[in-house]
C-alpha cells in the first residue's frame, strides 16, 4: 500500500457528509455510576462522498478516483468541508493561529498541530497534510519569511541552521490542510435507474495515519 498525495475532487468534497468520531468504553457500575475509558488518543474522521454526487459525471469522477486508488489499498488527501484550516470558519489564515512549540535553542523541527479547546480542556491534533504554499510561521509574534521549510507530506516544520528558535521563543503557525483518508469499501454498487430516481450510492471514506 502507499499514500497518494492526490486530493479527492474538491468540488465534490465540499458537499459531503461526515465528521469526527471517537471510541469510548463505558462500564456501568453497581452503584449507578460509570467508568469511562478513551481508547483512541485522537478522533478518527469518516465521510460519505456519495451524498455529493449530483450527476453521472460526478459519479464517473468518483469511480475513476476509486479505481486509481485501488479501492481501499491507497490513501489520499480529502478536504473536510468544515474543518480544513488553522483558523475558524470564515476567518483568514494568519501566522498566529496555532501554537506548535517553544524553542530551546537546539530543536529544529516541530509538528504542525491544531488545537480544539474550551474552558474545560484543550485537544491538540497533529496535522500531517498541510496544503503546499499555505504554511505561515511566526516567532514571538513576528511572521517569518525565510529560514524554515514545511514538509507537506508529514506536517513537519524544519528550521535551517542559524534560524533555530532560541530558548523560550514561542512558535506559532497558520495553514490550510487536508485529511488523509482511504475508501472504506472495495465495492461501489451502481444502479443508474435508481440513481436517476434519487437514490444515492453510499461511498464511505475513513481517516488513516499517512
Amino acid at each position: 500500500m502507499a499514500f497518494h498525495e492526490q486530493r479527492f475532487p474538491l468540488r465534490l468534497s465540499l458537499t459531503t457528509s461526515g465528521g469526527p468520531g471517537r471510541q469510548t468504553d463505558i462500564v456501568s457500575l453497581s452503584n449507578g455510576r460509570e467508568a469511562r475509558n478513551r481508547r483512541w488518543r485522537f478522533s478518527r474522521r469518516r465521510y460519505d462522498v456519495g451524498t455529493a454526487i449530483r450527476s453521472v459525471a460526478d459519479l464517473y469522477a468518483v469511480l475513476e478516483f476509486f479505481e486509481t486508488r485501488g479501492g481501499q489499498l491507497h490513501g489520499f488527501r480529502f478536504r473536510d468541508p468544515v474543518d480544513c484550516s488553522s483558523a475558524r470558519p470564515g476567518e483568514g489564515v494568519t501566522s498566529l493561529d496555532q501554537w506548535i512549540g517553544t524553542g530551546d535553542g537546539e530543536t529544529a523541527t516541530f509538528q504542525l498541530v491544531k488545537a480544539y479547546g474550551d474552558g474545560a480542556a484543550i485537544e491538540r491534533r497533529p496535522v500531517a497534510k498541510p496544503v503546499a504554499g499555505s504554511v505561515r510561521i511566526a516567532l514571538d509574534g513576528v511572521e517569518q519569511t525565510e529560514g524554515f521549510t514545511c514538509d507537506v507530506t508529514s506536517g513537519i516544520v524544519a528550521f535551517a541552521g542559524g534560524h533555530v528558535p532560541t530558548a523560550g521563543t514561542e512558535i506559532r503557525a497558520g495553514f490550510d490542510y487536508d485529511v488523509p483518508v482511504r475508501f472504506d469499501t472495495d465495492r461501489i454498487e451502481i444502479d443508474l435507474e435508481a440513481f436517476r430516481a434519487g437514490r444515492i450510492p453510499a461511498i464511505p471514506l475513513i481517516e488513516v495515519m499517512p
